[in-house]
């Protein structure tokens, strides 16, 4: 039995703009299973319908037709069960200002019914660097540690699914590796996890299997390594003293002074250092690496053909 079942799940909405307003279709019948036991990631743009079919999981929305299981339970029609099974970490700050972390967590377990679990409470505190903040109203963490604090209170009744999304969004470097830390601890250990997030390199370090949205519409489904594989260059990356020129920007991928091209072979290297040459640029750092999942990720969400293996699920 999946974890985690999405059949044919869309969700519309009816816009306010206009007289008459029109319908704006967030997710378009996206099907999908996850096994007990995955870590596996939800990618796309914004947009793209992530965080609406969290939410339908989540009991927070319900979908326009289709269905959703968590370990056989209906997020409609067997809601609390499901709800018992998911522990969820959302996007946005949501806290009780009127508590401390300590007392937020008892009641948090109180919801689900849970007793006595001080034990599991401290290991949460002292797993995400939380201990010497046990006593302080929620009102006085910084924005980092309240991140922290609503992790634990989504492990805080020991869920078999962990939901997480965005939970890393403008968090500094050490609660990353914390939490990745923690989590990856869980997920070893039996926790199914469902990550949506941004920063792909971290999708690509810790999912095993991942699922592109676009538009509402599952667009790749693969293991890691299988995209991975499938994409069709390696990277030429260097770094340049001037903006290119438009003919080859439109070509490239460029962060501040870092600019990498897409390359086929050898002769597609000397085509694009030629190039810059001409353009009176200096190409520095030159060097040529394998494709990693953003590469992918971009090639997918522009439409352009990519050659999957059989393994891979790429939906047009």
């Amino acid at each position: 039995m999946p974890a985690i079942s999405f059949q044919s799940v869309s969700k519309t909405f009816q816009s306010s703009r206009g007289a008459s307003g029109s319908v704006v279709q967030a997710l378009d019948h996206v099907s999908f299973d996850i096994q007990p036991g995955e870590f596996f990631g939800l990618l796309g743009p914004n947009g793209a319908g992530k965080t609406t079919l969290i939410s339908i999981l989540a009991g927070l929305s319900r979908a326009s037709s289709g269905q959703v299981l968590v370990h056989g339970h209906d997020v409609v029609t067997d809601y609390a069960e499901a709800r018992r099974q998911l522990g969820v970490v959302p996007q946005e700050l949501v806290f009780d200002p009127f508590f401390s972390v300590r007392e937020s967590l008892r009641i948090q377990s109180g919801y689900f019914g849970v007793k006595h679990n001080d034990d599991w409470i401290d290991e949460l505190l002292s797993s995400l660097g939380l201990t010497d903040k046990a006593n302080a109203n929620m009102r006085q963490l910084s924005g980092g540690m309240k991140r922290r604090v609503l992790v634990a209170l989504a492990l805080v009744h020991k869920p078999p699914v962990i939901v997480l999304d965005e939970p890393t969004a403008g968090v500094d470097v050490e609660l990353r590796q914390t939490l990745w830390q923690f989590i990856a601890k869980l997920n070893r250990e039996g926790s199914t996890v469902l990550l949506t997030t941004h920063y792909l390199e971290e999708a690509e370090a810790l999912c095993g299997r991942i699922a592109m949205l676009k538009q509402g519409r599952v667009v790749a489904l693969a293991s890691t390594s299988d995209l991975l594989k499938s994409a069709s260059s390696n990277v030429l990356r260097f770094k340049v003293d001037r903006e290119l020129p438009e003919a080859l920007a439109v070509k490239a991928r460029v962060t501040g002074r870092i600019v990498q091209f897409p390359a086929q072979n050898a002769r597609d290297i000397e085509n694009y250092l030629a190039a810059v040459r001409e353009a009176g640029l200096v190409a520095e750092d030159v060097e040529i690496r394998k494709a990693d999942l953003e590469d992918v990720f971009l090639e997918v969400m522009s439409d352009k053909t990519v050659s999957m293996p059989a393994a891979t699920e790429v939906i047009a």
